[in-house]
């Protein structure tokens, strides 16, 4: 009960922010049932002049404090959840804070590493940039007597205890609505909670950060167009991580690309295939490449910084990208749509030529287009959308593959606008099918085959066993019966009884709070 009224007040402030910011006079409230009209026009009196204007849902986030900035860099990734306008005006929100005392930060290296600083590095400079979860300094290290840049990111302090109380909040938000809501139930929203409070559990241990990088580094150690920088491990902890310092060009530097000469059509090219490479070739990907993480050395390869959010795509969901991509290419709809039934993307109930119709909708106009007015990631876009109409429960990984190959895809063509994606990326999917959907792809997953039916082979005797087990079990429970004691059935009447009361005090409660704050400022 306590519980639930805290997480109900903090809410009711953030509602009030909203509300300020104008984010609740973008929904349309012919989409909205009546009850829910009222309370929508009274947020809509307290509006602060100018709200109407762009990036409403972006300026709130950046208010509330850093989860919900984080909140919002997560739910731009999910269009499914917040609708395609919204999502877009979350692309904007801006994860930057001023930065925490050099004190402070030089105090939480040397605690973390247990070591004063001045054994540590030779010099430790000002931040050099600041966001929500950590800031990053120049700092320098001495190997042989020779004087090494290195970067260090230091974790801000307490950030860990604002978040686990945000995130709560965030839970409850969740759990409610898939509660009372079908469409919250298929959106799968404690999912997406979930999946978000993992995904900034390992950003605040930098040393999961310093794992997927070095992972990335192993990766990509022949690639010719893309580098990683190198982890110092003696200099790495929980909040803190020291790395190679990039002196490479910013690729959102673009006066001084030109000025150095650099062949932009080509910088595209590398940006698009390096991304396509180690989604279809490796499965695991840097899922936040926009161009100021991203540098050119002096090599004329790529440098990619910040691995804190990295996509994870098995053979399944490869296999399902190699086969649409290669499908809409050939126009074979039919086999588009089997792909999807096949990775148990839609419900079998569905069907098949309903859904290669739906899907031929999408991409019959792709083919009456130029080659530079088509777009991978807004074929993507639309792929998702339409496999709502089949039930298709949501797929994180493949959101997130889709919005960073959006990102990608801008990236690249803002060096090229004439960019042909499909001839650019065509040497990297071709690869990748061939070497895993043509003949020598199918004689490795034969022989991988062979090898998963000798290993369940020689597990038959335990399984024999397990089963017989599992059988007497059920003949006991079958002639006996499945008993509850008296004092377990008037505990289990109790629990749901407090729920109950819990669940309409609440709603009572935050209906009042908001009616009030929102009749005491109109007042105003």
């Amino acid at each position: 009960m306590i519980s639930a009224l805290t997480h109900i007040l903090r809410l009711t402030r953030a509602a009030f922010v909203f509300a300020r910011e104008g984010v609740f006079g973008a929904v349309d409230l012919a989409l909205v049932p009546p009850s829910g009209q009222i309370p929508l026009k009274l947020a809509r009196l307290i509006e602060r002049p100018g709200a109407k204007s762009g990036r409403r849902l972006s300026r709130a986030l950046e208010r509330m404090g850093p989860a919900y900035l984080k909140l919002g860099q997560f739910l731009a990734t999910r269009p499914d959840v917040v609708g395609v306008v919204m999502a877009r005006d979350l692309e904007s929100l801006q994860d930057r804070l001023p930065p925490f005392a050099q004190a402070e930060a030089e105090a939480a290296i040397a605690a973390a590493l247990e070591r004063p600083i001045n054994q540590i590095f030779t010099h430790l400079g000002p931040a050099v940039a600041a966001a929500s979860i950590a800031q990053v300094h120049r700092g320098e290290v001495e190997r042989d007597g020779i004087r090494h840049p290195v970067a260090v990111k230091v974790l801000r302090p307490n950030v860990a205890t604002r978040f686990k109380r945000d995130l709560a909040d965030f839970f409850f938000v969740a759990e409610n609505a898939e509660a009372h809501s079908s469409e919250a139930r298929r959106l799968r929203l404690i999912e997406v909670i979930n999946t978000m409070s993992r995904s900034v559990a390992m950003e605040m241990d930098l040393r999961l950060e310093a794992a997927a990088l070095s992972e990335m580094a192993e990766n990509t150690q022949n690639d010719p167009d893309f580098r990683t920088p190198t982890v110092d491990w003696d200099r790495t902890a929980h909040n803190v991580l020291t790395m190679e310092w990039i002196d490479g060009i910013a690729l959102n530097d673009r006066a001084r690309l030109e000025a150095e000469g650099v062949d932009l059509p080509d910088l595209g090219r590398k940006v698009i295939q390096s991304f396509l490479r180690h989604a279809l070739r490796d499965g695991f990907f840097h899922a936040d490449m926009h161009p100021g993480n991203l540098f050119l050395d002096k090599q004329g390869r790529l440098v990619a910084v910040d691995f804190g959010i990295m996509g994870r795509l098995g053979m399944k969901e490869r296999r399902f990208l190699a086969e649409i991509l290669l499908g809409f290419i050939t126009r074979d709809y039919r086999r588009v749509a089997e792909v999807h039934f096949e990775a148990g993307y839609v419900p079998g109930h569905h069907s098949v030529e309903n859904f290669a119709q739906a899907i031929r909708a999408i991409g019959e106009p792709i083919h009456n287009r130029t080659a530079e007015e088509i777009s991978m990631a807004r074929l993507l876009t639309l792929l998702l959308e339409v496999t709502g109409l089949f039930d298709m429960r949501t797929r994180p990984e493949l959101i997130l593959l889709q919005k960073t190959m959006v990102v990608v895809e801008g990236v690249a063509r803002g060096f090229d606008p004439k960019l042909d994606i499909w001839k650019t990326a065509d040497p990297v999917v071709r690869e990748w099918i061939e070497r895993n959907l043509g003949p020598i792809g199918r004689i490795h997953g034969a022989l991988s085959g062979a090898g998963e039916l000798g290993h369940l082979l020689s597990k038959l005797p335990e399984i024999a066993n397990r089963a017989v087990t599992v059988l007497e079990q059920m003949e006991d429970m079958t002639r006996e019966g499945h008993l509850l004691s008296p004092d377990t059935i008037e505990a289990l009447g109790r629990k749901e009884a407090k729920k109950a009361r819990v669940s309409t005090i609440a709603l009572v409660i935050i209906a009042a709070c908001s009616i009030g704050i929102l009749i005491e400022l109109a007042r105003f």
